[in-house]
């Protein structure tokens, strides 16, 4: 009976230890998952420094300088970014579509609907340290560090609209600027809102690359739009596992080009050119080794190696 119990006391014990292991092994991957997701959000917070309420000040008083001396209905809009709520502070325009309904200014050419918007901001703001005009759009530069590039938008249709040619100096096609947003935000709202966090993150991740190494900002978004619409149920919606996965995926989707929903361009890609090209290789490189370092990272449990991957000094 005394080695019978022998035996069974040490099996216990041996038993113990494996589920104490086990406890042990799985407490230290929730913190250290917890960590690294603490990692991403303090990276957020610092994306979302903009001051809104000081934009929306700006932009109401675009809004009233051009609207003041022209027929028909003149309306600002979020166009780029800040629309679909993907800003990331110093990495992208503050896009606004100045849309124009039924006015003198809807026969005018690109250049001269640039010009007539340059000549009204800069009579009537106030605070401003530039106004300029590029190939596409005005930009407004204030005193405070505020920068808004307004995009005219001629009204076509009952919900289309065109925008200056790459080249400034045609009209584009017809686009549906609000299209694409409402894809986003469906998408975002299938998976929590975790979405548009995640675009923030990648976006800095990629502004940290060389310029010829860098996805454009539409470009990005349409790829979340493509991996994320159809996210596996049973994943995690932390950031930290929807942004490995995003890089995971995206190398492969990289590859072959999206088709733009807002009608603005065949693909939102075309700077990469055809399906499998070098540049696109090249990209699908690129991801594929943020990928991987993010997998290295998670099975050395390396909150250092995170932090290296997020730009943390």
């Amino acid at each position: 009976m005394g080695g019978s119990g022998g035996g069974f006391s040490y099996q216990s014990s041996s038993g113990y230890k494996n589920e104490l292991d086990k406890i042990r092994k799985e407490s230290y991957d929730e913190a250290f998952e917890t960590s690294v997701n603490a990692l991403i959000n303090e990276k957020l917070g610092s994306a979302n420094s903009r001051d809104v309420e000081k934009t929306r000040e700006h932009l109401d008083t675009i809004k009233n300088a051009v609207q003041e001396d022209i027929e028909g209905v003149v309306e600002l809009q979020y166009g780029g970014s800040v629309h679909k709520f993907t800003y990331v502070e110093g990495l992208s325009d503050v896009d606004v579509l100045l849309k124009i309904n039924k006015s003198e200014l809807s026969n005018k050419s690109p250049k001269e609907v640039l010009e007539y918007i340059k000549s009204r901001l800069e009579t009537k703001l106030t605070n401003t340290e530039e106004i300029k005009i590029g190939k596409l759009a005005v930009t407004v530069k204030y005193k405070d560090g505020t920068e808004i590039q307004i995009l005219p938008a001629i009204k076509r249709g009952e919900n289309g609209f065109k925008i200056p040619s790459r080249n400034g100096k045609e009209w584009s096609n017809v686009i549906r600027p609000d299209k694409f947003a409402s894809r986003l935000t469906e998408v975002n709202q299938n998976c929590g809102g975790k979405v548009v966090p995640v675009i923030k993150i990648v976006k800095y991740i990629n502004s940290k690359l060389p310029p010829d190494q860098q996805l454009s900002g539409y470009h990005i978004e349409s790829l979340a739009i493509e991996i994320y619409k159809s996210y596996p149920s049973e994943m995690s919606l932390t950031n930290k596992i929807m942004l490995r996965y995003f890089f995971e995926k995206a190398s492969e989707k990289v590859k072959k080009p999206i088709k733009d929903k807002t009608n603005q361009s065949l693909h939102v890609d075309d700077y990469l050119y055809g399906e499998n090209s070098s540049q696109r290789m090249l990209m699908s490189y690129i991801l594929s080794r943020t990928y991987k370092r993010m997998k290295a990272a998670d099975d050395m449990k390396s909150i250092e190696a995170w932090k290296d991957i997020l730009g943390e000094d």
